[in-house]
């Protein structure tokens, strides 16, 4: 850790003096035992500090930590200072919340953790004792034990690094999909059936509704009614990326289409939203190490770590839009894999131009029939469109293939690419090696495409006295076409020119109809100012995320090297009350403290001030369950209830109200948690709700122990 992770002692103390008596005193004898009168809480603390700071305490305290310590101290210093919710947020799928309870209760109670109030955001917050730091701070260490990687890389064997990723190739493809099926939608948005099906074929490892999602939220492809439209002018500023910028932008569209649907977010929000995560997935794809493979737990954690005060992005959904752009593989262990992209042009392939020598042309497709190409990783992004924008995809997978068609030839026509344009980009990208068959044929079609003309642009109309303009060389070159005396067809992109050509010839005074602007219809689409900003590197954002990724070898300290074992210990200590004159409760109460590791030296025993206390009964135990019933209505303790259902065991978490007598049987009123399964303190009750459970039904009644700071929390 680059910070300091402990409090100075003083701050310690502080924390420890203000608890109430009845806690404070707990927490004492547990150490003392019987303590002296008359009181005196400084002078008390001060004895405590001596004992903790004891060489021989130390070294038994270090014996004790297990596995689940470690995570827990180590989280506790990544995470600084957390409240319990934070804690039990990032311990999310791994330790049941009950449980991580427990063992942060039990810390507690082994002064290994201690609590605090922050009266700046008014919540409590769980710290390290100073005290222990040569104890604990080699523990904060053990980054592995929060962070697991694994570097048996399997995925070269089975060949899914092979297979083709979300890169310029899939996004050309897509272009060409659309492109050919504009009747795309049903209504609402969703996709035709027919579509889905032909994309199931064509993009086998895709789906093709957050991926479309995705790319409508960059404003790559515009929705009209139930048509699906390419914006060329957008598909061209997304070239001025590098190839990883792309698949990141990818990315953080197909999150926002999985955070929101697309018509509920204006489109300077989802603006603002789209760069916020394209930013967030740049810095932490590039803090993952290649040659390493991550479990879910990890990837959680850094996300956590990373938006720890912003909860907007939800990890499940970045690591699923992460997989579908490529930027993560998993493996069958469900581990993940940051794979290294190809970048543009990376790799050469001679071609019989130049006898294959240095610097021949590099052939980026391969014709392997007259009319279909394969479409090379190393392809080019701008090359990749325009081969799109002429040809239909008929295959994704281990290969790209585009067909050459008729209706993809007119779609290219229509956009003002001729067919010289399109032979000249064949022929550069295949190495000169196109079929003289097609290049005949696309100049038949095109030939064809120009007998009959149903055009679209602007009319530009002349009265019989204002005719002579259109002969004059600043306005001739502009008209396509015309249509009519003194109706001439113009092309809908040079209005401004045609304006400023006739301002130029002198006239001041002409007809120009304002069009209505969609532009705020609340459709992402019409936004046309969108466009696509390079990515900082932010490498300080970045060594955020590797500090907490384990080194290569870590380097631990092993405090409890020249220790006794726990399991030596505990057994020892056990030893001692066998032979101690002990009533069978105070017996029982001792030997729990030594199984929760609070013991760790023999006065503990001998001069122990014993209050049993029983904190779960089952079954058959009426009275036990009875006596732990009372003790927590009477504390407000949470507790833990399980009884046999019709189809399962059922459970509940809550707050017991009251122990009713109904037809002579104890009946249990329980108020629950809103998540039975949330850390107590952290909960919120629902008020009105409860559950009644027979007492003689429940199979376990548990009292949930509460931290003996948690009386503390509001001073």
């Amino acid at each position: 850790m680059k910070k300091n992770i402990f409090r100075s002692v003083e701050f310690w103390k502080a924390s420890i003096m203000p608890l109430p008596d009845h806690a404070f005193f707990e927490l004492l004898r547990t150490v003392f035992g019987k303590i002296k009168t008359p009181f005196n809480k400084q002078n008390l603390v001060g004895d405590l500090e001596k004992f903790l700071t004891n060489g021989d305490i130390q070294k038994n305290i270090a014996s004790y930590i297990d596995k689940n310590d470690t995570r827990i101290i180590a989280a506790v210093a990544v995470l600084n200072e957390p409240t319990a919710a934070e804690l039990d947020a990032f311990f999310d799928g791994e330790l049941d919340n009950t449980e991580l309870h427990d063992m942060v209760i039990n810390l507690e109670e082994r002064f290994i953790l201690y609590r605090f109030m922050d009266k700046d955001q008014n919540t409590s917050r769980l710290a390290l004792n100073p005290i222990l730091e040569p104890v604990l701070e080699p523990y904060t260490a053990c980054l592995s034990s929060l962070f697991p990687s694994f570097s048996d890389i399997t995925h070269n064997k089975t060949g899914k690094q092979n297979l083709p990723s979300f890169d310029d190739r899939i996004l050309a493809a897509l272009l060409s999909f659309v492109s050919q099926n504009e009747t795309f939608f049903i209504r609402e948005g969703r996709i035709r059936q027919r579509i889905l099906n032909m994309a199931a074929a064509i993009f086998p490892d895709l789906q093709l509704e957050p991926v479309i999602g995705g790319l409508q939220a960059l404003g790559l492809f515009l929705a009209n009614g139930d048509m699906l439209l390419p914006d060329f002018i957008r598909f061209d500023a997304f070239g001025k990326l590098d190839r990883l910028e792309r698949m990141e932008y990818c990315t953080a569209g197909i999150l926002c289409y999985y955070d929101s649907p697309m018509n509920e977010t204006s489109p300077w929000l989802l603006r603002a939203k789209l760069r916020k995560f394209t930013a967030f997935i740049h810095n932490f794809y590039a803090s993952l190490d290649p040659d390493k493979l991550y479990p879910l737990v990890t990837l959680r954690r850094l996300v956590f770590i990373l938006l720890r005060n912003n909860n907007e992005i939800n990890y499940d959904m970045l690591i699923k839009a992460m997989e579908q752009t490529g930027l993560l593989i998993s493996d069958s262990n469900q581990r993940w894999q940051k794979p290294t992209l190809p970048s543009e042009g990376a790799t050469a392939r001679k071609t019989a131009a130049g006898n294959g020598a240095i610097g021949a042309t590099v052939a980026t497709v391969a014709m392997d029939s007259p009319f279909t190409l394969l479409m090379y990783p190393e392809i080019a992004y701008n090359d990749a469109v325009e081969i799109a924008s002429i040809s239909r995809v008929t295959e994704t997978g281990l290969n790209v293939r585009f067909e050459i068609n008729k209706d993809a030839a007119v779609s290219a026509f229509n956009r003002g690419i001729s067919a010289a344009a399109a032979i000249e980009l064949l022929q550069r990208l295949s190495g000169n090696r196109i079929d003289e068959n097609l290049a005949f044929t696309l100049l038949d079609w095109e030939k064809r495409h120009k007998e009959v003309s149903l055009c679209k642009g602007l009319v530009l109309s002349l009265s019989p006295e204002r005719r002579y303009l259109a002969e004059t060389k600043p306005l001739s070159k502009y008209i396509n076409a015309i249509l009519a005396p003194g109706i001439y067809m113009i092309h809908e992109n040079m209005e401004e020119k045609v304006y400023a050509a006739l301002k130029k010839a002198g006239i001041t005074i002409f007809a120009r109809p304002i069009a209505v602007s969609h532009a705020d219809d609340g459709d992402t689409a019409a936004d046309s100012g969108f466009f696509f900003p390079r990515l900082d590197t932010a490498a300080a954002h970045r060594e955020k995320i590797r500090q907490f990724l384990p080194p290569k070898k870590e380097n631990g300290i092993d405090i409890s090297a020249s220790a006794p074992s726990a399991s030596a210990l505990i057994e020892g200590f056990h030893s001692i009350i066998g032979k101690m004159r002990l009533g069978a409760e105070e017996r029982d109460e001792l030997a729990a403290r030594i199984n929760r590791r609070l013991v760790l030296c023999e006065s503990q025993l001998k001069d122990a001030v014993v209050r049993y206390e029983k904190l779960e009964a089952r079954g058959l135990d009426y009275t036990g369950k009875t006596m732990i019933a009372k003790q927590a209505i009477a504390r407000q303790s949470p507790v833990e209830v399980s009884w046999p259902g019709r189809q399962k065991q059922e459970s509940v978490i809550g707050i017991p109200k009251t122990l009713e007598k109904t037809e002579g049987e104890s009946v249990l009123v329980i108020e629950p948690l809103r998540d039975a399964a949330s850390i107590p303190g952290d909960t919120v009750r629902i008020p009105g709700n409860t559950v009644r459970i027979p007492l003689g039904k429940i199979s376990l009644l548990r009292r949930i122990k509460k931290s003996i700071f948690e009386n503390n929390n509001n001073n």
